[in-house]
């Protein structure tokens, strides 16, 4: 699985209220999460069911159509529960196994979940906080702690399986983490990267480090700006 350094400069990087700048490798499709939740009665809220009319009145029946309208309702929930977890950016990756060799690089799909989210944290030096964030996991869990450009962070990887639910496979789940203290010494930034690809660990692995290795608390504009 290989992905490219080719970034594109997204609106929110100008953002005046943002508090956080990373980029995701090709690959990644962010969800928007503002336009899928918009608040009742907003225009915000006009705006996504007008987007939505065509492929409702695009159903070949009714069956089909309340369908996609439950399914879109399951993933409405799924965001609203992810923002109210602090969740501040999700993406999907989509990728092509291109790793190994014969039947093994089959050049399947393999796909992948991205969050952005921030904890509240007791205030402390940013290398306590960071220490902090892996100490609770299981005897299981990977644990690196690093010096980011960003500042101290800690990675916690771990494989999850999940509870057994009549008529779903119990997949095996990789997450990885990145823990990364804000210069505020009162929060924490959290980067996870879940994937069903539990044999492309080492890629996934490295795909999160680099976006780690590229996340700024400071605005990497005014920063550049200032000393062009």
């Amino acid at each position: 699985m290989t992905t490219a350094d080719h970034f594109t400069v997204a609106d929110s990087a100008e953002d005046p209220e943002a508090e956080i700048w990373f980029a995701e490798p090709a690959g990644f499709t962010a969800v928007p999460l503002d336009a899928l939740l918009p608040a009742p009665d907003s225009p915000a809220a006009e705006e996504l069911r007008s987007a939505l009319d065509p492929f409702l009145r695009s159903a070949p029946d009714e069956l089909a159509r309340q369908r996609f309208i439950d399914r879109f309702a399951q993933g409405r929930r799924l965001l609203g529960a992810l923002r109210e977890e602090g969740t501040v950016h999700c993406s999907i990756g989509l990728h092509r196994d291109d790793v190994g060799e014969g039947a093994v690089r089959d050049g399947s799909p393999l796909l992948s979940f991205f969050t952005v989210s921030w904890r509240a944290t007791a205030v402390a030096p940013r290398a306590v906080t960071a220490a902090r964030a892996v100490s609770g996991l299981g005897a299981g869990a990977l644990i690196e702690y690093a010096e980011l450009p960003c500042g101290p962070a800690t990675f916690s990887e771990s494989v999850q399986s999940p509870a057994a639910v009549e008529g779903l496979p119990r997949t095996p789940l990789a997450q990885f983490r990145a823990h990364l203290p804000h210069p505020d010494c009162k929060r924490l930034a959290v980067l996870t990267l879940s994937t069903a690809a539990v044999g492309h660990r080492e890629q996934y692995r490295a795909i999160l480090r680099r976006i780690a290795d590229l996340t700024s608390f400071e605005d990497p504009w005014a920063l550049r700006s200032a000393t062009g």
